[in-house]
């Protein structure tokens, strides 16, 4: 989603708060309780679970792998919680032609460094860089080239562009900041 007036472009970014995120905390959540449960049934010897009998699974070794796997996957999804809740790597990437200045900012995880906030000149911006590979994990990246600074992406990783949806934006990205593209 992004806002554009004649002299601004803010580019707003999502983050952790994804439809895909909040179904794997669901479901890993979900599965965790679900060993760990059972891993409590055969450890006291009772049914808490109505799909297993405690009498199938022996405590020894069973019933602490599965206790186990249950405990790091309440670990795993209460990461992936904590994640959703402080909404990481949200932010938003403003372009301002008026004041000349490019402005970074994204949310981290709690502490000193919770707010990512990178500013530059527009005039130090040498060139829209497009980095795209194909194949079975196909990787495609839009990037801004800063003169002195190297290379800052501009997309996530994970964000499924096409080909042409990321030439159409990084071409009017160039138009808008007046610099070239570079492929690769």
């Amino acid at each position: 989603m992004s806002w554009r007036s004649e002299s601004t472009w803010i580019d707003f970014i999502v983050g952790s708060r994804k439809t895909s995120n909040f179904c794997w905390a669901f479901i890993l959540f979900l599965g965790s309780v679900g060993f760990l449960l059972v891993g409590i049934s055969s450890y006291l010897g009772r049914n808490l679970t109505p799909l297993f009998t405690s009498q199938q699974i022996i405590f020894f070794p069973q019933g602490i792998v599965m206790s186990f796997y249950g405990i790091a996957g309440l670990f795993i999804s209460s990461y992936l919680w904590c994640t959703i809740l402080w909404n990481v790597g949200s932010g938003y990437d403003r372009f301002d032609r008026k004041e000349g200045i490019v402005s970074i900012f994204r949310w981290g995880f709690p502490g000193k460094s919770r707010r990512i906030l990178l500013r530059f000149l527009m005039k130090d911006i040498q060139s829209i860089r497009i980095e795209v590979k194909e194949g079975i994990y196909a990787h495609r990246v839009l990037s801004m080239e800063i003169r002195g600074q190297g290379a800052i992406p501009l997309t996530r990783t994970d964000e499924n562009l096409t080909t042409g949806e990321i030439e159409k934006k990084a071409a009017e990205l160039a138009y808008f900041l007046r610099v070239p593209i570079e492929g690769f």
